[in-house]
């Protein structure tokens, strides 16, 4: 009795996860150590000092406790549906931060590791000599017995002589594999509005699903505006060439995760990093830097992603922030936490696992300071509404502004590809005097900042049609505000955002729209936007006036 009706309470907690649930933080940065057992027990692999451990949860994800692994045990896998072994695919003797993972393989290359037993003795083959970077776990096709890895050669080792996407795939249960190497997105060029290339990263950290026919459909980081995209018609002996997909993105990792009901989860950043810097005017980078063989400064690793599609991906739903970097405002950003677990600090690196009820949990993020395990139901990307009064300050808002740091790679002291911050927009009493807070949106000169303005970013349920409203002071004596409604997220700080947003609204300082006069200086007006992507349209108003169309 006591046992029943504790799984009654555990289904009753976690039947009532709806929007995003922080339960915990993973140890290891995300992307391939999170475990779900046949019993249901979750497991989140990584390092403890130097030692391996494992975070296990036996409630569906809701708490979590930390165990070492096993002398001997490989760690993260996933079991075969038709032998019931334990694999997975893993590299050895490249980058320092990998070497936690598995046990001493000995040679360097990519190997697959086979046990019968998650916690038992396991044995390892090499596949290849090639450091093939970062695989992801093998993922067992449906509609044949194939396994399938997606990895990257790194530029050392690729045929371009850049990241290039790499699939393996086994007919034997992982006893033996076939390699495919795909073609590269094309390399970044210098055109408005970078002055400096990005870091060329082809194409790499591919993400597979089959779709419901057996086809399947990868995502791949780029150093491009989106996510590259290529399918399989043959289960993965062979694919297209790779193409723009219409997920945006820029040097981050994309996942995807099919769901029992057939669905489709996409995890990403849905983010704009600002324009390229003039990296000769950039002192402290050296010359690899400089020429795009490796990055300067990550500005887009700061929110986090999820859309649906039930469609095998010909549609999307949702594009709504699952988790915004809880270290975003911090004035120390590059040296808190220290550098020993992770040299990057992000949430663009993912995983996740269905749970029972149709829930997932995701593991995202790099750095023990922000990366975290999240619960949510798919059910809440199909929202059509939401608001905000502040009332919870501004956790759901970006607000940062970048301060003036050392750019470049990792040099041997704290701080890797980041810029410290400082909080901008900021929550003031009301200057109208009624009891609530408000967002104060300004510019003050301070020559510590790398952009002087304020901004503030809010994400809603994307919509082909939708309105969005809100209260707007335009002070006397100030500038004048610009409110922009867009597709993906950008900096707060972004100088170009009115040249690339969908909807535009600028307001002089003496309250002008368009050149003809609108607001009212110092007193709350409701401006409200609409829109209609299939009718090419777009409107605004203030309070209960008419709708005036916008170019």
């Amino acid at each position: 009795m006591a046992r029943e009706a504790m799984d009654a309470y555990l289904a009753a907690r976690l039947a009532a996860v709806h929007a995003p649930l922080v339960v915990g933080v993973p140890p290891a940065n995300a992307f391939r150590d999170l475990v779900q057992l046949p019993d249901g027990e979750l497991r989140s692999y990584g390092s403890r000092d130097e030692c391996r451990v494992y975070a296990r949860s036996r409630d569906c994800g809701l708490s979590w406790a930390e165990c070492p692994v096993p002398e001997g045990a490989m760690g993260a896998a996933v079991r075969s549906p038709w032998s019931g072994q334990w694999l997975t695919v893993m590299t050895h003797g490249g980058h320092a931060h990998f070497a936690w993972r598995t046990p001493d393989l000995g040679e360097r290359g990519t190997y697959v590791l086979r046990a019968s037993a998650l916690d038992g003795p396991c044995e390892a083959t090499r596949i290849t000599g090639v450091l093939l970077g970062m695989p992801r776990q093998p993922l067992a096709l449906k509609h044949r017995s194939r396994w399938i890895a997606a990895t990257a050669f790194s530029p050392g080792d690729s045929p371009s002589g850049c990241y290039q996407p790499v699939v393996l795939y086994s007919d034997d249960d992982g006893h033996s594999w076939e390699q495919v190497v795909l073609p590269p997105a094309p390399p970044h060029t210098i055109g408005w509005p970078h002055q400096g290339v990005r870091w060329q990263n082809g194409a790499v950290e591919p993400t597979v699903v089959e779709l419901s026919d057996g086809r399947l459909y990868m995502l791949m980081r780029t150093s491009q505006d989106c996510h590259y995209q290529a399918y399989s018609e043959d289960g993965g002996a062979s694919w297209s060439a790779p193409e723009p997909s219409r997920f945006f993105a820029t040097l981050t990792m994309p996942t995807l995760q099919a769901l029992a009901d057939g669905r489709i989860l996409a995890l990403w950043c849905n983010t704009a990093a600002l324009p390229e810097f003039d990296h000769e005017a950039q002192l402290e980078l050296n010359a690899n830097e400089r020429q795009g063989g490796s990055e300067d400064v990550f500005t887009n690793r700061d929110a986090f992603h999820a859309a649906i599609s039930d469609d095998d991906g010909k549609s999307w739903r949702g594009f709504r922030e699952l988790l915004l970097n809880g270290r975003r405002n911090d004035g120390d950003f590059r040296s808190s936490g220290g550098n020993a677990g992770s040299l990057d600090k992000s949430i663009h690196q993912s995983q996740a696992v269905e749970l029972p009820g149709g829930k997932v949990l995701v593991s995202v993020g790099q750095h023990a300071f922000c990366r975290r395990l999240v619960i949510f139901d798919p059910s809440w990307l199909l929202e059509a509404e939401r608001s905000d009064d502040f009332h919870l300050g501004l956790s759901d808002w970006s607000v940062h502004q970048y301060l003036k740091s050392m750019a470049g790679n990792f040099r041997g002291i704290a701080g890797h590809c980041s810029f410290n911050r400082c909080a901008g927009a900021r929550l003031v009493p009301d200057p109208a005097g009624t009891p609530r807070e408000v967002l104060h949106v300004a510019r003050y000169p301070d020559p510590r900042l790398v952009l002087e303005p304020q901004g503030a970013v809010w994400n809603f349920p994307a919509g082909q049609a939708g309105e969005v409203s809100l209260e707007l002071r335009v002070p006397r004596g100030g500038q004048g505000v610009r409110l922009c409604v867009t597709d993906h997220w950008f900096n707060p700080v972004d100088p170009v955002v009115d040249q690339l947003a969908q909807i535009v609204v600028l307001v002089d300082g003496v309250g002008r729209v368009a050149g003809s006069s609108a607001f009212a200086l110092d007193i709350w007006q409701a401006l409200s936007l609409r829109w209609d992507c299939q009718a090419e349209t777009a409107a605004w108003r203030l309070d209960e006036n008419e709708w005036q169309e916008l170019p």
